[in-house]
């Protein structure tokens, strides 16, 4: 019977100890999360782990070969409760992966797309998106007065 683990890696290996681990023929899981941030004054989108330093991996307590596992570069450690390794639950691991592809398709403005508030007091008011701003909320600009405003909206209010 395979069930999912999880692997530390040793600090800033965390893709090449799973680049390692899939070279030897084992399925891994890293969930990562799609982020904006400014690097040398421009926005770029990059993907970061959601458990920095974690991976999952599949395996069978009978089938699988452990022993290469804690020799494999970047792998600091299976983790382990005991002299047992932890189990992680498949519905957990299909949640997270459930839960980052809903993530990913809720994000469906991009930079200057033109939207149309919907409620709130600039309701039926026309303004480009701007950015995320977190979970519930967006940054749009809105022209108003003949200059264009930089305003933070609830995400349920745009179309």
């Amino acid at each position: 019977m395979y069930n999912w683990f999880v692997i530390q890696s040793k600090p800033g290996q965390l893709l090449k100890a799973q680049a390692e681990l899939e070279q030897q023929g084992y399925e891994t899981y890293l969930p990562l999360l799609k982020t904006e941030q400014i690097k040398k004054g421009k926005r770029t989108d990059i993907e970061t782990p959601l458990f920095p330093g974690y991976l999952f991996i599949y395996l069978s307590k009978e089938e699988s070969n452990w022993r290469p596992i804690r020799s494999t570069r970047g792998v600091a450690k299976l983790i382990s409760f005991g002299n047992e390794p932890a189990i992680v639950p498949a519905a957990a691991v299909n949640a997270i992966r459930a839960q980052l592809r809903e993530t990913d398709s809720e994000q469906q403005f991009r930079k200057d797309d033109k939207v149309s508030i919907s409620e709130g007091p600039f309701k039926d008011l026309q303004a480009l998106f701007v950015e995320y701003d977190g979970e519930q909320r967006a940054f749009v600009l809105l022209e108003l007065l003949g200059r264009w405003q930089k305003m933070s909206v609830e995400l349920s209010a745009l179309n």
